[in-house]
């Protein structure tokens, strides 16, 4: 039996975890809430970068990295891949595919955030769903827009911008009602593909809304690469 070291957060990573015995280790961040019913070992916070999270998988003796972390944690997952490599053992990763935009979406991609601000500037209510990285920008915000913004936690806002605390799944009729209050022009979005942040897309194609998509970063290559967690749970644990 592999002893498995499953990096993530807590979508589906969550969900594999929850069929991992004592001997495995679950790894988090330390962002949001940290589950407390698992079975397996649960570890949250950072390594040190890969050579840190290499004395890890020696010390804990890992035969196995798996990597299901979120799309857009490039550094985590080029330390996990590159951690493997030192130790000699196989990395494994659940890699989410990417929405595709459909008819009557208006998506425009954009590189970061300086592309994005410039893309931003014909509009005037924009909603921010990049988690908290627009935190860090509110004084930037141009006098002629009105920024709203989700994340996991709620922060205190003003007249210039609403913060709103909040986690997925995402009702499709809640959405409908943040973007008529707000009366949202355009959508800011990096493209997860998680079914439980899908419904704005929605959203956004019903009002014809254009979506801002924040390009997803090229990740490190791994030794085996799933796209849904019943292809996962299959490989980890075998009939």
């Amino acid at each position: 039996m592999k002893r498995i070291l499953l990096l993530g957060g807590v979508t589906e990573a969550l969900a594999i975890a929850r069929t991992l015995g004592p001997e495995h280790i679950y790894s988090l961040a330390g962002v949001g809430r940290v589950p407390t019913d698992l079975t397996c070992q649960v570890r949250v916070g950072g390594y040190g970068g890969a050579e840190g999270l290499a004395q890890f998988v020696r010390d804990e003796r890992i035969s196995l990295v798996f990597d299901a972390t979120h799309p857009y944690a490039a550094q985590i997952s080029h330390n996990a891949a590159r951690a493997a490599r030192l130790c000699d053992v196989p990395c494994w990763a659940l890699r989410r595919p990417a929405w595709r935009p459909q008819a009557g979406d208006d998506w425009r991609e954009v590189a970061g955030w300086a592309e994005l601000v410039e893309a931003l500037k014909p509009f005037k209510r924009p909603l921010f769903t990049l988690g908290r990285e627009p935190l860090q920008h509110l004084d930037e915000i141009p006098v002629d827009q009105l920024w709203t913004l989700r994340a996991l936690d709620v922060y205190p806002g003003n007249e210039r911008y609403e913060v709103i605390g909040a986690r997925g799944p995402f009702l499709i009729e809640d959405e409908r009602a943040l973007f008529e209050r707000r009366r949202i022009d355009v959508l800011i979005s990096k493209n997860s593909g998680s079914t439980a942040t899908e419904p704005k897309l929605e959203v956004a194609r019903e009002r014809g809304v254009p979506v801002l998509v924040l390009k997803r970063p090229v990740l490190a290559a791994v030794d085996r690469e799933f796209t849904t967690v019943a292809a996962v749970l299959q490989a980890i644990h075998p009939r």
